[in-house]
């Protein structure tokens, strides 16, 4: 396997647990305050930036 095909599936499990885990923040308790709060738009938009990526890495190595 080469190292782009291995960063890729890298970032794109460690980007859709980090989509996961903010987008249920408040199920698991992990929420501050009720609702969808800054830090949860924060998390969820680097954890779908990073599987968009990790996943372009992962088709073209």
């Amino acid at each position: 396997m080469s190292t782009t095909r291995l960063i890729g599936l890298l970032l794109l499990g460690g980007g859709i647990a980090l989509l996961l885990i903010s987008v249920s923040a408040d199920m698991i308790g992990l929420g501050r305050d009720p609702g969808f709060g800054y830090q949860q738009m924060g998390g969820t938009s680097v954890g779908g930036a990073a599987a968009i990526i990790g996943s372009l890495l992962y088709r073209r190595g």
